[in-house]
This record gives structure tokens, C-alpha cells and sequence, in this order.
């Protein structure tokens, strides 16, 4: 055998044993979703509360009292957000069940005016859609947030628990203090990159959120208060989040009217505040926040929405954030890293130096 088939025979078996790996991890991905997911979340959590012990060993508070008031305010947080989300979805399935009738007698009144043919066939989509099976799903998945709170309540006190040990268990594991500080510097990279994020998607999601409330609010609508935590949730799903929102706030409103014109008043001032906050403040704030394509944004929702199902899209650009941060220190993976930023930048930039007159 030549030297040349020899290293085709090679790089076809590295080849081979590359896609049995990356279905073997698929197929885990996939079976352990619920577990994996909550451990995700536990450790976004862990690292948001990080920085705000820090914040307070500065203040020279003890340790161990940050870190009880830290678990303590996690699980009030989080049994809180948990229960307020299942009874806003429980509110919007009861409601919705009451006004769906409404809602399709509208949609059949408006295809009047477009033929025979067109509200025959508007009949037989709306005939195969079973919106009650729908909505129960929705909330069948919603109460598992009581669980999946619990579960990572669990996990974040565990990390908290192993916290002091972490930089140690790296050195060693490394076995080069020079290394070890570098793995730690990622680590802190991809946290303070993550948790910018988070918290200014969290103020520009507030403000959606109050804003489609006023507006519900105005015309004196019900699930004001439910939309808008919908809205609030959804803004978090970066590109379609926002049009997910907008579609729900239409059909309830569209639900609850049944007047077209009413429907597309509110419709129309929804749609332009998730456009205007989307294509304006969004980018404006976060644009060097992630430093990410946007494209490979989409991609990253697509295919952790189709791993993980909801939860994937929510964790879908904290994920993208960590490959994109770690491939950029891996020589080989760099390419991928450079596919995945912006503008080939995976990198924070520096500061750059301003030219004096």
C-alpha cells in the first residue's frame, strides 16, 4: 500500500469515528435534555450570583454568609418566576379556550369577502388544527418549571459548595499553573461576556414587556399583564422571539375583539415596538456585547431548538457565545471561532488609542 492510501485510509477512518462520536453525543443530548438543560441554567445562574459575592467580599462580608444569602434569594427567585410563569399560562390557556370560538367565527366572517374557495380552504386548515390540544400542551410543559427550578436550585448550591475548589482542581488537572491561569481567564471571558448579555437583555426586555402592557392596558384589554410576561420570556429567543410575540398578542387581542380594525390598531403599535427595540436599542446595546453573526445565530437556534426544544432557544446564544470563545484559544479551531464572530473578531477588542490633534 502506498504512503498516499495509507493516508487517505486514515483520514477516512478519523472521518468515520468523528460522525459516530458526534451522534453518539447527539443521541445523549437528546435523551438527557431535561437534566442537561437544568444544568445549563444552574450554571448561568451560579455565574451571575458569582459576580454579585464578589461584589460583596469587596464590601467585607464573609464567604459563607454571601453565599447563604445568595442561595436564599436564588430559591425565592426562582420559585417565584417558576409559579408566576405557570399561572400567567394557566390564565392564557383558560381565557383562550373561552375566546377560541370567537376567534375562528371572526376569521371565517373576514374570508367571506375573498370567495367560496378561499373560505373553504381557510375551513379545512382551521378543521385540522387542534388549538385546545395545543394550548394544554403548552401548559403541561409549563408546570415542569416547578421541577426543573428544584432540580436547579440543587445544582447551584452544589457549585457554590465546590466553588472554592474550582481554580485548585484546574491547576492540578492542567499541571501547569501558567495553563491553569489561562483556562481560568477563558472561563471569566466567557462569564463576563455571558452575564453582560443577560443583564441588558433583561433591562431591553422589561421595557418591551412594559410597553405592551401599557398598550393592553390602554384599550382596556384582558391578559394585559400575561402578554406581557410572554413578551418579556420570548424577547430572551433572539430573530423570532419578538415575531412569536407579536403573533400571540394579535390572536389574543384579535380572541377577545373580534373587530379587525381594533385588532389591527393594537397589532400595529405591538409590531412596532418589538421593531423598534429589536432593530434599534437591541443591536445598538448588544452589538459589542456579543460580537456574534448573525447567521450563526440562526443556526445556533435552530439546531439547540431542535436538540433541546424551547429551552435550546433560550440557551442557544450562551452557548454560541462559550464555542465561540473557546474555539478562538484553540489554534486548530480558530477558523471556526473567527466563522462564528461578527466581523472575524471573536475577541473583545482593545481599547483603541485616540489620535490627539
Amino acid at each position: 500500500m502506498s504512503v498516499n492510501d495509507s493516508q487517505l485510509s486514515e483520514r477516512l477512518q478519523t472521518g468515520f469515528l468523528g460522525v459516530i462520536a458526534f451522534a453518539l453525543l447527539l443521541f445523549l443530548l437528546v435523551q438527557a435534555r431535561f437534566m442537561l438543560t437544568c444544568l445549563a441554567f444552574s450554571i448561568i445562574i451560579f455565574s451571575l450570583t458569582s459576580d454579585a459575592i464578589s461584589a460583596f467580599a469587596r464590601l467585607r462580608v464573609p464567604n459563607w454568609l454571601a453565599t447563604t444569602l445568595a442561595l436564599i434569594a436564588i430559591a425565592i427567585a426562582l420559585l417565584w418566576a417558576a409559579t408566576t410563569v405557570v399561572a400567567q399560562v394557566n390564565e392564557v390557556v383558560s381565557t383562550s379556550i373561552l375566546y377560541a370560538d370567537r376567534a375562528q367565527a371572526t376569521i371565517l366572517s373576514l374570508s367571506q369577502r375573498w370567495g367560496p374557495r378561499v373560505q373553504e380552504s381557510i375551513l379545512t386548515f382551521l378543521g385540522g388544527i387542534d388549538f385546545a390540544g395545543w394550548i394544554r400542551s403548552a401548559a403541561s410543559q409549563a408546570s415542569n418549571l416547578i421541577s426543573g427550578s428544584v432540580l436547579v436550585l440543587t445544582f447551584v448550591g452544589f457549585m457554590f459548595a465546590e466553588r472554592i475548589w474550582f481554580p485548585v482542581k484546574v491547576e492540578r488537572l492542567t499541571g501547569d499553573p501558567a495553563r491553569a491561569t489561562e483556562v481560568l481567564r477563558i472561563i471569566h471571558s466567557i462569564m463576563r461576556r455571558v452575564n453582560r448579555y443577560l443583564v441588558v437583555k433583561a433591562a431591553i426586555s422589561a421595557v418591551t414587556a412594559a410597553l405592551i402592557w401599557v398598550i393592553f392596558r390602554s384599550a382596556g384589554l384582558e391578559l394585559s399583564g400575561a402578554v406581557a410576561t410572554l413578551s418579556f420570556i420570548l424577547n430572551f429567543i433572539p430573530t423570532i422571539g419578538s415575531i412569536i410575540a407579536t403573533v400571540i398578542a394579535i390572536a389574543v387581542v384579535l380572541a377577545q375583539t373580534g373587530d379587525p380594525t381594533t385588532t389591527l390598531a393594537i397589532g400595529s403599535a405591538c409590531t412596532a415596538v418589538h421593531f423598534l427595540i429589536g432593530n434599534i436599542f437591541d443591536p445598538m446595546l448588544l452589538g459589542q456585547t456579543l460580537r456574534l453573526s448573525s447567521f450563526g445565530i440562526v443556526l445556533a437556534l435552530a439546531f439547540w431548538g431542535a436538540v433541546w426544544g424551547i429551552a435550546g432557544t433560550f440557551l442557544a446564544v450562551p452557548i454560541m457565545v462559550a464555542v465561540m470563545i473557546v474555539c478562538a484559544h484553540i489554534r486548530w479551531l480558530r477558523p471556526l471561532a473567527v466563522m462564528l464572530s461578527h466581523e472575524g473578531l471573536p475577541e473583545e477588542e482593545p481599547p483603541r488609542p485616540r489620535l490627539r490633534g
